[in-house]
């Protein structure tokens, strides 16, 4: 039997990525879950569950290190952006592969104004962008960038997903978003990010508003190439989340996947987002995966990490990607008694 603990287990992709690795059609597993949080999907479908720091917290790699050795774990399989940094400085202390790019990688990736830099250096397309701090630095920033005559938006240098993203836009209807709009809107004018902001403290970033459909390339990588991945559209977004998603076949996406994989060195799971023609995120993480019967990468990359799939074997699956292949996001609940 094979081990693997999974952290952040109550991520919105938890459910499912717990369920791929039970259901790999080769061996029973044990899962072991973990997450900030008591209430966790990963309490009610793992084998075992932890609760622990939060990734960001420095205790949070020594709570794994424990729970590895107390749960007998083969493989650790980090899902949120969050746990990275602490566990890429320390994953050599672990007596198990934790499946995380090196420090630098981590670190390069998380700091949006690097990996657009990054991305401009490499001929890759990038929105044009500053790296400010405070609100008259935004505001300054906004205007550089063709503010009022056409949006712009900005996020902390260091998120995740989409949180602290706002768009500025001067045409925003604001009494509509109070009346018809969900809680939460992202768009509002410079003038109220402005009266908002601090003067000092956080690093932002304000860049062009990039346009366009939606799309991803996931995968797994080796710190020099994509070694077996795919693109996907990423659409029906409901409280920042795509909910509908299909692969697709194209080359071009995959070569320039090549060459932010080259560049960042990233050696496992990898997400690179687009908007448009333009790279908005890297991340070197497992995101949302479009699984197949016979194509489950986190799978796959556990079985990598164990020594039992060559990279050259995993390269060789690439024919099983099926363009076309849909995944449909929705809400599910368990009822328990506590």
């Amino acid at each position: 039997m094979t081990t693997i603990l999974v952290t952040a287990a109550g991520a919105p992709g938890a459910a499912r990525l717990l369920r791929a690795l039970r259901d790999n059609g080769e061996r029973e597993v044990r899962l072991v879950g973990v997450d900030m949080s008591e209430r966790a999907i990963g309490r009610h479908v793992c084998d075992a569950f932890h609760v622990v720091p939060p990734g960001a917290d420095p205790a949070y790699a020594d709570a794994l290190l424990e729970i590895v050795e107390r749960e007998r774990v083969d493989v650790v399989l980090p899902e949120s952006s969050h746990d990275l940094p602490h566990l890429a400085a320390r994953r050599s202390e672990f007596p198990v592969p934790v499946l995380v790019s090196g420090p630098e990688t981590v670190r390069r990736s998380n700091d949006k104004a690097e990996t657009y830099a990054l991305l401009h250096r490499i001929g890759v397309p990038a929105p044009a962008f500053r790296r400010v701090t405070g609100a008259t630095g935004v505001e300054a920033a906004a205007r550089e960038l063709g503010y009022p005559e056409r949006p712009v938006c900005f996020k902390p240098v260091f998120s995740s997903g989409s949180r602290g993203f706002r768009i500025l836009d001067p045409t925003v209807d604001r009494a509509h978003q109070l009346l018809h709009e969900r809680p939460g809107a992202v768009a509002m004018r410079l003038e109220e990010a402005v009266e908002l902001l601090p003067e000092d403290g956080v690093d932002l970033l304000v860049m062009e508003l990039a346009t366009g459909g939606e799309r991803t390339i996931d995968g797994i990588a080796d710190g020099k190439r994509v070694v077996l991945g795919h693109p996907k559209t990423r659409e029906a977004m409901r409280a920042g989340l795509a909910m509908f998603f299909v692969t697709l076949e194209e080359p071009k996406l995959m070569e320039l996947a090549e060459r932010i994989v080259a560049e960042l060195e990233i050696e496992w799971f990898f997400n690179i987002q687009l908007v448009g023609e333009h790279v908005i995120e890297v991340n070197p993480r497992i995101s949302t995966i479009v699984y197949q019967e016979d194509l489950n990468l986190p799978w796959l990359a556990v079985k990598r990490a164990l020594g039992e799939i060559s990279d050259e074997e995993l390269a060789a699956l690439r024919p099983r990607i099926r363009p076309g292949r849909t995944a449909l996001r929705y809400f599910e609940q368990v009822e328990f008694d506590a």
